[in-house]
């Protein structure tokens, strides 16, 4: 770059050389201070100082400064200027004055197409494309010929595709398209209006193609995650004698890692060591992200640790991929390495951290991350704060969430989410919903599927109809109702309140039913007796030609414990290995010993319990036990209580199980025994609860409580006369 000292800066036309110069490097704040200078030593500036000036003060957001440019601009009479008066154009749609700007060009005694080209830019830029239309329409009519930047201009704020095949043909019609770079523009926003097939078309056609047009195109298969058609580029890229650059390799590596090809992955990391891109600081941390959403964790180390001036983006790449691949140890180990190395925390990397901890399940260390973040005076932005008040939510510590809510001085939507999930998490409908009415009255943010689901799970488990219906209609008003995941919720939030018919309406018109839709069918309709009705949606399920998974087999077997369904139960989780090929896990396993119980085949539960399980489970063994005091199983239930003793519980509901057990078995001294060893342990069980929400407040009854009104009472004792009447 050329210094002031080695310039003779002794006119007017030395001082622009040098101003025109340094805009063209965006060296900005040198301009300003060489301008100073140009004052300083009395040389007047004339109309080849300004343009490179204002566009100095648009960088670097200096309106102030800009309004004084345009003061000595219509001193030295130089407003007529088409490239100082459109400069100044420019300046005042960057700081959003557009009333200013168009009054500006307004009042232009002549117009050329440089004008017209920034006056169409300004409008187009800040989104009223409309508006630029029409400024384009009257610009033809007064016979001025757009030029191709006055296109580019125009293509600077499309973003719907109709809009773009207009200036597509508009480009076509004037002659534009043979310009690389208007149609490299073209080509760039079909792929971003993800129309990459029309894309695809107009590449082919090119009669000269650069290489922002081949990375254009290779970044649109990109976007949609064609690896087909990448691969398909890259050759022929090579057949033209072209090399691939470090934007064509990053876009190939995020698509690979997103598809979780690693050997597409490896074969690409070997052409980028072969092309010699392999120092990019940028591809290095796009390798390590592949290698890490392919569960490839030593590879992305060994990229790591030949980067030889580690920066924080590695770093918070490293951490933040281990923490998707639910290594939150590793993580944590990284990040010690990296406050060894003396790299300053971004945002990013201290969000990374938190979301560690929190996986971790440790209060305690993300609270001393904060508290660490805090003492080192580092700024807190929105998406570390949202990291935390995600964390603290997480643990119950509402108080803390809420305090680093209020404190923000601009919360997203991301912000709002977190606050508000959390709330309902935690079973505080009342207070989510109420964030949620101020998000959706005094914010700016629209209801995402977010918002609406943690809402929706809240109503589930609280009963909420009244308010679930509330949300319903707001999600159908807010247009996010083809969401599968909302809709999901949906089908749970109306079978746990127990209308299984509106349930049933919302399952049906999910347009694309995923394995956790049709699990959900078929465990409500079975916690609610439906037996029959879960078994035929089960076959319902199987005709649409889904594999089962999982998730619905531990439904179905679920359902077939809550109906007596023994044999159905049984059939269906031999055919889990047999047919489909899935191991069952520990909630299948219980679920099977379950229905044995329930169906009073005891002895059958614990032998198959025994050569089941390979590690022991004092949750089964606690279903067993109950089972055998409920159908006089002596010799099962003694077994059992001597398998639950080695196992030392640790929660107060095994050892009143066992107290009651060893209460039937007339074993006195035992009984005492189990109560003394609760005491010492210092655990109490909670009596038997239940809530019900009527007109947005929840009512809580606790077992042998009579603390409600005598209407309340009166009731309970009349439905319980009539249950032991029907028994």
């Amino acid at each position: 770059m050329i210094k002031p000292s080695s310039l003779l800066l002794n006119s007017t036309k030395t001082f622009n050389s040098l101003i025109n110069h340094l805009s063209s490097h965006g060296d900005h704040h040198q301009i300003l201070s060489t301008f100073s200078s140009m004052l300083a030593n009395r040389f007047l500036p004339d109309a080849f100082t300004f343009p490179s000036l204002l566009k100095a003060c648009a960088s670097l957001n200096l309106l102030s400064f800009g309004l004084t440019v345009h003061q000595q601009v219509l001193v030295n009479g130089l407003s007529s200027d088409s490239y100082t008066s459109s400069s100044l154009v420019n300046l005042y749609a960057k700081f959003g004055l557009l009333d200013h700007a168009r009054k500006l060009f307004d009042e232009m005694c002549e117009r050329d197409v440089v004008h017209w080209t920034a006056m169409i830019g300004c409008y187009s830029r800040a989104g009223f494309v409309g508006e630029a239309f029409s400024l384009v329409n009257m610009m033809r009519f007064q016979g001025i010929k757009p030029g191709p930047v006055t296109l580019l201009e125009m293509l600077s704020g499309v973003k719907e595709i109709t809009e773009l095949q207009c200036l597509h043909a508009f480009a076509v019609v004037h002659g534009f398209d043979c310009d690389v770079t208007v149609t490299n523009s073209v080509l760039n926003l079909y792929c971003k209006c993800e129309y990459v097939v029309d894309a695809k078309d107009l590449f082919d056609q090119m009669k000269r193609r650069d290489m922002v047009s081949w990375n254009t195109m290779v970044a649109g298969f990109a976007f949609v995650g064609d690896m087909s058609e990448i691969l398909k580029l890259l050759y022929k890229m090579r057949d033209d004698g072209l090399r691939p650059d470090h934007q064509t390799f990053g876009a190939s590596l995020s698509v690979s890692g997103t598809m979780c090809d690693l050997d597409l992955g490896r074969m690409l990391h070997c052409q980028i060591v072969k092309t010699g891109f392999d120092v990019d600081m940028h591809l290095r941390t796009v390798l390590m992200t592949m290698y890490l959403k392919c569960g490839e964790e030593e590879a992305s180390f060994r990229v790591l640790e030949v980067i030889p001036e580690k920066d924080v983006v590695c770093w918070t790449v490293m951490i933040s991929g281990l923490v998707r691949l639910g290594k939150a140890e590793t993580a944590m180990d990284v990040f010690k390495e990296m406050l060894h190395s003396g790299t300053e925390l971004s945002s990013e990397a201290i969000a990374s951290v938190v979301a560690a901890c929190a996986q971790l399940g440790s209060l305690d260390l993300g609270a001393s991350v904060h508290g660490y973040v805090l003492r080192k005076g580092y700024k807190l932005d929105t998406l570390a704060l949202n990291s935390l008040i995600t964390m603290y939510a997480k643990y119950g510590r509402l108080d803390k969430s809420l305090a680093l809510f209020e404190q923000m001085n601009e919360r997203d939507l991301v912000s709002w989410n977190a606050i508000i999930s959390g709330h309902a998490q935690n079973g505080d409908l009342g207070n989510a919903l109420l964030l949620f009415k101020e998000m959706k009255f005094k914010t700016a943010h629209r209801v995402d599927s977010l918002t609406a689901v943690s809402l929706l799970q809240a109503c589930s488990s609280a009963g909420a109809l009244r308010v679930g219906k509330l949300i319903h209609c707001v999600v159908v008003r807010s247009f996010i109702r083809t969401c599968t995941l909302v809709d999901t919720a949906l089908v749970d939030m109306y079978l746990k309140c127990g209308y299984l018919d509106v349930a049933r309406r919302c399952f049906d018109s999910i347009s694309r039913k995923d394995c956790v839709s049709w699990g959900t069918l078929i465990a409500g309709y079975g916690f609610h007796g439906k037996g029959e009705t879960a078994k035929e949606v089960y076959s319902e399920f199987l005709r649409s030609g889904m594999v089962p998974n999982h998730l619905i087999f531990l439904a179905v077997l679920s359902s077939c414990s809550h109906n007596g369904m023994v044999q159905h139960g049984l059939e269906t989780f031999s055919s889990m290995v047999r047919d489909f090929g899935v191991e069952p896990n520990h909630e299948h396993l219980a679920c099977v010993v379950d229905l044995l119980c329930r169906a009073k085949r005891v002895e059958e539960a614990f032998k198959f319990y025994k050569e089941s399980f390979t590690t022991p489970s004092i949750d089964v063994l606690g279903i067993i036990l109950d089972a055998c005091r409920a159908n006089g199983k002596t010799e099962v239930e003694d077994v059992v209580c001597r398998d639950m003793i080695e196992l030392k519980p640790v929660d107060a509901g095994h050892y009143v199980r066992l107290a009651h057990a060893f209460a039937t078995m007339k074993r006195w001294d035992d009984v005492s025994e189990s109560w003394k060893q609760m005491k010492s342990l210092g655990l109490k069980k909670l009596p038997g609860w239940s809530k019900i929400e009527m007109n947005g407040r929840t009512t809580t009854f606790f077992m042998s409580h009579t603390s409600h009104s005598d209407e309340t009472a009166s009731v309970l004792k009349l439905l319980n006369k009539e249950m032991k009447r029907i028994k």
